[in-house]
């Protein structure tokens, strides 16, 4: 073979082979953040071909969608208000306390936004919960005077307050939650979803346990094609704010990730779920 035919067929191979190259690079670029918007709608445009869902007016789901953040590049802190070790785990910070205490930890973190958006929707008698005991609690049992005794490892009602509606009193409150629930109990509080297609914001993945972790659904996106991608937040330990994590995983599309019901495992920026069980809360979202 002619020694200079044959360079032009490995000319012609390397210009296909980068033509190729860049069409994928063009696919799977880094996404475009918008550090100067607020929210995390807003904030975070999905990847090419994919546009946001919009869930229902005044649900759950769009009150995460367009949950404030904190300016980029703010650090995520503990309960204490000092910035934790590691800051490259987040793509962006919920604009929302810790609390001074370390309890607002990983499914304490989807009990508080739930919580938040029933009180800012007025709907108080929704807001309750069970503890890893299986006793239940309700903000409006809270606001009457009802609290805690622990007995022999037990803990027992009882009415030792008058009647308080106020914001700090309903706080207190979800500390007392967050004392005494947990991954054990919000999964039995909650169902299994079995279908790729009804995951939305406002579910979450969990693993159940002493310690188990979990972490919240706070946006979806979906291509022409019907495939979904979703961004995903959690607090963690030591209980610190709640924070949008980064997909390192793929890289090509975090902060955003892909998520499918019947994987043996779900790979997060800090923890791997095996197997796979997303789930939502039973009450009304």
């Amino acid at each position: 073979m002619n020694f200079r035919f044959l360079k032009l067929i490995i000319l012609f191979f390397l210009l296909v082979k980068f033509q190729v190259k860049a069409q994928v690079e063009e696919n799977t670029r880094l996404l475009n953040i918008d550090v100067t918007k607020e929210t995390i709608r807003t904030r975070f445009q999905p990847p090419k071909n994919y546009k946001w869902v919009s869930e229902a007016p005044k649900s759950f789901g769009e009150y995460l969608n367009y949950f404030p953040l904190y300016p980029q590049n703010f650090p995520v802190r503990d309960y204490q208000k000092i910035p934790v070790e590691n800051q490259s785990y987040h793509a962006a910070i919920l604009k929302i306390d810790v609390g001074n205490k370390d309890l607002q930890q990983c499914a304490d973190a989807w009990i508080r936004l739930y919580s938040e958006y029933l009180y800012a929707n007025k709907r108080f008698d929704e807001i309750g919960f069970h503890f890893t005991s299986g006793q239940f609690i309700s903000w409006k049992d809270y606001e009457n005077g009802l609290r805690t005794e622990e007995i022999k490892d037990r803990v027992k009602f009882i009415k030792t307050e008058n009647f308080d509606d106020s914001y700090q009193n309903f706080r207190n409150y979800l500390n007392l939650v967050f004392n005494y629930a947990g991954t054990i109990s919000l999964d039995k509080e909650s169902e299994l979803i079995t279908r790729n297609e009804d995951i939305k914001s406002g579910d979450f993945i969990i693993k159940p346990g002493s310690p188990g972790h979990s972490v919240i659904i706070v946006g979806v996106a979906k291509n022409n094609l019907g495939k979904k991608l979703y961004l995903l937040a959690e607090s963690y330990m030591p209980a610190q704010d709640i924070h949008i994590l980064k997909n390192f995983q793929n890289k090509s599309i975090s902060p955003w990730y892909e998520l499918d019901v019947n994987s043996k495992q779900t790979i997060t920026a800090k923890y791997i779920f095996e197997p796979t069980a997303i789930k939502r809360f039973k009450g009304k979202l």
